[in-house]
């Protein structure tokens, strides 16, 4: 999965993240019943991101069938639901994104009784800033931003510290990748200097926008696409992205005694993918059949060993690979877990965000 938050911002979303007053007519909840379906059902999603196995099981049990087109980034899939052009059933977005589609009144509520297995979900992923109440999406997976590195570069005893980037040793300046993202960039930046990512002080985004400019003749690129492959590729020494992304690689290449992964101790962010259902959906009830698939118990884990991301679903837990459970890195402790932040939409200062970053890179 490769989560690229507003790279480029589509018109609509920018009058979503100036808090256009206009917004959209509230949508309906749909009567749906547990087990229900209501038709085939069309699944938009985040590329290589859900067991392959799952899919056929759930055919299987409800005698449907599941057609699956995937997405590279947030913005991408809410051009193409504004656009109309296809009725997708059910999609996968992250967290900011599930709070302007549901305030431009593009998500259907969720009708709770049809799926149970809500009651699966870890209390701490229950009342998320994004979606307070639940009412419009129920949370897939999660996963931390941090930083990927070689042993090769840091050795096996170094400081899990930001300053790995913002005071980089000269060994490896110039051998090192940052997302191509202005909220999660600008967002390291910010966490360095003790300050919230979600911050709405322009001091204090100045002062991570100096930070970052400072830094830029260590940073071989700002890429969101190929910087795990950069990495075990050796094409840079350390990388600035999302957990499952790089486990998924060091997995692929048996790269797990070369490479490593954490969060630095100053904080970082966390996010998570949730599953929603548009306003245009044909197969409502469908929609609602498949959360509930999802969070039984036995498939989130399946998701998890297949993807090393987090679950927010506890009830997964015995079912998670001991070796995935067990890794801080991907389920990190309670003390480290209260340093994250999730990624808020913070308005109209959202574009002061895009102009930072645009800046930065200029």
């Amino acid at each position: 999965m490769k989560r690229v938050i507003c790279l480029l911002i589509p018109m609509a979303l920018l009058a979503a993240a100036c808090g256009d007053d206009d917004g959209g007519t509230a949508a309906e909840p749909v009567a749906c019943e547990a087990g229900e379906t209501d038709g085939n059902l069309d699944l938009y999603n985040w590329s290589e991101y859900i067991d392959p196995d799952l899919i056929p099981a759930f055919e299987a049990e409800y005698g449907v069938s599941v057609t699956e087109t995937f997405f590279e980034s947030n913005e991408v899939m809410l051009a193409q639901i504004q656009a109309g052009g296809a009725a997708y059933d059910l999609i996968v977005p992250s967290d900011y994104m599930v709070s302007i589609m549901a305030e431009e009144g593009m998500l259907i509520p969720l009708t709770k009784a049809a799926i149970p297995n809500l009651a699966n979900l870890d209390p701490k992923f229950t009342g998320l800033p994004f979606d307070p109440t639940g009412d419009y999406s129920a949370p897939y997976q999660w996963g931390t931003t941090g930083i990927g590195f070689a042993y090769e570069a840091l050795g096996e005893d170094f400081e899990p510290s930001w300053a790995v980037i913002f005071d980089p040793d000269p060994s490896y300046v110039g051998q090192i990748s940052m997302l191509n993202d202005a909220r999660e960039a600008l967002g390291a930046a910010l966490k360095y200097l003790g300050y919230s990512v979600n911050t709405t002080s322009e001091a204090e985004l100045q002062e991570a926008v100096d930070l970052l400019k400072s830094i830029k003749p260590a940073i071989a690129k700002f890429d969101s696409d190929q910087y795990e492959d950069d990495l075990v590729g050796g094409e840079v020494m350390i990388a600035h992205g999302w957990s499952g992304d790089f486990f998924f690689a060091f997995d692929d290449t048996d790269g797990w005694e070369d490479f490593g992964y954490f969060i630095p101790e100053e904080g970082a962010v966390a996010w998570v993918d949730n599953m929603a259902i548009p306003r245009t959906a044909d197969a409502v009830c469908t929609a609602h059949t498949f959360i509930d698939f999802m969070l039984d118990a036995e498939n989130g884990a399946a998701l998890t060993n297949y993807n090393f991301y987090a679950s927010p679903n506890a009830a997964a837990a015995e079912f998670v690979d001991p070796e995935i459970l067990g890794d801080e890195s991907i389920y990190p402790p309670d003390d480290v877990f209260e340093r994250l932040e999730f990624i808020a939409d913070t308005g109209a200062f959202e574009l002061k965000f895009q102009d930072a970053f645009t800046d930065v890179k200029n």
